[in-house]
């Protein structure tokens, strides 16, 4: 598993993943659910974001959440268990490095994973190793390509395009949820379904623009800003610019779009 994490691993960024994960849980998570007695590998648990939610959607399934970062794992185990749930184990993992024996788990959940990775198409492979025949496999990524706005803004859309280039630039790809159907073909999943899970948010629904416009998207853009300055992507005044305009989309009378992609498939 890559160890670049282009957000950053600081107390800000655990806030925007619990902001975004609370806010997105009803589009992404409604069909996340697994039957009582299942043992389930959730690759990628960062600092429990969706951990908390698939324990709470299916409280007699039984999680194992892997992540590479020990501190991630660490905030993991506390929310998790400040939480009052039991039915989750920890484990310090490589996805490309699994410690499991084939045939080990009934389902396979990752989420916002694969985006960071520089082989999706071998993590998808290594972890369908680890899954039993006839268990599912769910997938989520984001698409910053996805991503349009009123009013429009050519400084705000350069803001957007300097995080992809720079994740792109650590071997990350942040329009990875386009790519779903083909990589879980190749790595020979069956039955697979993408389904796109469309964020659609304007004045008359202020969770969505407190909750994802606010603190999960421009915070995700504006993390990435000594990095795009830094580099000569734009500079400071067009920045400003753009991040202006962003939040220009969270007045009464702007709208913002992005779409999410959840893969499933077999076995």
């Amino acid at each position: 598993m890559s160890k670049k994490y282009v957000h950053g691993y600081t107390v800000r960024e655990s806030v925007r993943l619990l902001d975004q994960a609370s806010t997105l849980a009803g589009i992404l998570h409604y069909d996340t659910i697994y039957p009582a007695g299942s043992n389930v590998l959730e690759a990628g648990c960062g600092v429990g974001a969706q951990t908390i939610i698939l324990a709470r959607n299916s409280p007699d399934a039984k999680f194992t959440a892997v992540d590479l970062s020990e501190e991630s794992l660490r905030a993991a185990k506390e929310r998790v268990s400040s939480q009052g749930f039991t039915n989750v184990t920890f484990h310090q993992s490589d996805i490309f490095h699994l410690p499991y024996e084939e045939n080990s788990f009934d389902h396979l959940f990752l989420c916002f994973v694969l985006e960071h990775l520089p082989d999706p198409l071998k993590a998808l492979q290594c972890l369908r190793r680890v899954l039993k025949r006839g268990g599912t496999i769910t997938v989520i990524e984001g698409d910053h390509g996805s991503t349009y706005f009123f009013p429009d803004s050519p400084d705000a859309k350069k803001t957007i395009r300097c995080l992809i280039e720079i994740q792109a630039g650590i071997g990350g790809n942040s329009l990875i949820g386009r790519e779903l159907y083909p990589l879980l073909r190749k790595a020979k999943f069956d039955r697979i379904s993408v389904s796109p899970r469309m964020v659609y948010v304007d004045s008359s629904k202020p969770d969505l623009v407190e909750g994802f416009t606010k603190n999960t998207f421009i915070a995700m853009v504006k993390g990435v800003k000594e990095q795009a300055l830094r580099s000569g992507l734009m500079e400071e005044a067009e920045w400003e610019r753009g991040i202006r305009d962003l939040y220009r989309t969270t007045e009464e009378d702007g709208t913002f779009i992005y779409t999410f992609f959840k893969g499933m498939a077999l076995k």
